[in-house]
């Protein structure tokens, strides 16, 4: 199974020397190479010396290199003042495309998890609850994989015990890859691999681990794929049985969040005559009820239409579910729908029908979901509405990358990368020496900044470097991305989000440890000429 699991955060660092820039203060023991810091980790205090013609080889060659290593670690550290840090707003919204809300003319919203914000004091309800179902009806891996199907070593768990890189990689007939074939399909849900891409799945996960975990420990024989079904089901239904609606209902200050901001938006939107409508998988009375708490008991003015049961993501594909309209008391009615009427409540349906109904096409319609495949793919796929995805995560996460810690520990990285691709034409002995130190160095910073945000799974948007396989589909179906709903409060209705030029690789030819030395060129172009 992939997945990114719950997050945490366990370092700490030393300054070297009172100028350098951070060593570990210990080493990650779920990840390879890592172990207590080796001589790469010198203090830069030392004055520094011009750069110098290499020398042929031996120790005097050695020494070169670490000077180079010394240059480049005090300018990374005089690059990083103190109040680069925080750079970050946690309430931003980041674009993958450009967008111009000025042009949008109807907002769309799912419930759970994007107008309704839950405190993270559901998840052990939601656990418990789905052991005990689990209980009375009765190899898999959680692992963290990359956008190029590759696993992040040091994140594969079989129940709660870390599996060996060597056993990880024999699984998968000697490498790291996952074959196509084997990946999710469409929907996140393949042959042999389901992806975990929402918040609602860290129960589900955590169930997961402790039940193979305990079959495990107890010498009890299991097949993985009636396991799976089993603990799915046990989840599935604590929604269809009511159970967690029940919980919210009870004591809604405790589990809904942020409810003014949601009200704020709405009536922002509202007053500057934006339609709105709500398409959600929840049943009427559970969102009746969250809505009241929120925004009133005229909550459903403020939409033009109001969607419940929705069935997704199978509405926005089948084209059969007709509407059917509910009164008061969540009764069906038997006539035939014409048209979407505001103020009234509908379920089921299907995307085609509304879209005949309301005329809401393209990219004049904007609408938020937390899920990528269940909300976003098929409505920015197939219909080319502009998408904005909630992502609660990314709260923490970015204060995470605002600490002086991450800042120093991934800058330095970056550096060190920088001077191993150079240096690497120098391959004498004592010189192979000085780069096997700068990479089990590198090794160590990568675990240290992968233990910043978990230390199981690290960050849920980059494995060491390459970015997660959910960060890959995040970027592909949403335009927008963002902590919660209540981010566009910090925006005119008339913003236009431009997403920054990140280089491609061909488009970046400077290494952090050419500009520390001053040594403005394009990689390789000289120092590997003679290769030709």
């Amino acid at each position: 199974m992939a997945g990114a699991g719950l997050r945490a955060a366990a370092r700490r660092w030393l300054p070297c020397g009172g100028r350098g820039g951070p060593r570990a203060a210990s080493s990650s023991p779920s990840c390879p190479g890592c172990g207590p810091p080796g001589p790469g980790a010198h203090c830069p205090g030392a004055p520094r010396s011009a750069p110098a013609p290499a020398p042929a080889g031996g120790a005097e060659l050695s020494a070169h290199l670490w000077a180079r290593y010394q240059d480049m670690r005090r300018l990374v550290h005089d690059l990083l003042p103190p109040e680069v840090c925080s750079l970050l707003n946690p309430a931003a919204i980041y674009a993958n495309n450009e967008i111009s809300l000025r042009d949008v003319e109807v907002y769309g919203f799912d419930y759970d998890y994007t107008l309704a914000q839950y405190a993270d004091a559901l998840h052990p309800e939601i656990f418990s609850a789905a052991r005990d179902i689990l209980i009375e009806h009765y190899k898999s891996l959680l692992m963290k994989i990359d956008a190029f199907h590759y696993v992040q070593l040091g994140t594969a768990y079989r129940g709660l015990q870390p599996v060996p890189d060597e056993e990880v990689i024999d699984l998968y007939g000697g490498t790291q890859h996952i074959p196509l074939y084997q990946m999710s399909g469409f929907y996140g849900k393949g042959p042999s691999i389901k992806q975990f891409m929402d918040i609602f799945s860290l129960p589900e996960m955590a169930l997961l681990s402790c039940v193979v975990d305990h079959f495990l420990g107890h010498g009890l024989e299991f097949d993985q794929a009636h396991l799976y079904k089993d603990v799915t089901d046990a989840i599935r239904d604590v929604h269809v049985k009511g159970l967690m609606y029940q919980w919210i209902e009870r004591d809604m200050e405790k589990y809904i969040l942020r409810g003014d901001e949601t009200f704020a938006v709405l009536s922002r939107l509202v007053a500057h005559g934006k339609q709105l409508f709500l398409i959600t998988n929840s049943p009427f009375s559970f969102v009746d009820k969250g809505m009241r708490h929120m925004v009133g008991p005229d909550w459903r003015q403020l939409f033009d239409v109001v969607i419940v049961q929705a069935d997704k993501p199978s509405f926005f594909t089948d084209r059969r579910k007709p509407f059917r309209k509910l009164d008061e008391k969540g009764s069906l009615h038997w006539d035939r729908i014409t048209r979407l009427e505001k103020g009234k409540i509908y379920r089921q349906g299907n995307l085609y029908d509304f879209l005949r109904l309301t005329e809401w096409r393209g990219p004049r319609v904007l609408y938020f979901g937390d899920h990528l495949y269940s909300d976003l793919a098929d409505l920015m796929l197939r219909h080319g509405w502009r998408t904005g995805a909630i992502i609660p995560e990314l709260e923490r996460e970015i204060r995470i990358i605002n600490t002086e810690q991450y800042m120093h520990s991934l800058t330095w990285q970056q550096a060190l990368t920088g001077l191993l691709e150079r240096m690497q034409t120098y391959q004498d002995a004592e010189s192979r020496q000085v780069l096997a130190a700068w990479m089990k160095e590198r090794q160590e910073l990568r675990c240290i900044t992968k233990a910043l945000f978990n230390a199981q799974f690290g960050s849920i948007f980059r494995t060491f470097h390459n970015p997660t396989y959910f960060s890959r589909r995040l970027v592909r179906f949403s335009d927008l991305y963002m902590a919660s709903l209540s981010c566009l409060l910090n925006y005119r209705v008339d913003f236009t989000f431009y997403p920054r030029r990140t280089p491609l690789q061909h488009e970046a030819p400077l290494w952090m440890d050419q500009l520390c030395t001053g040594c403005m060129k394009t990689p390789f172009l000289s120092d590997m000429a003679h290769i030709r």
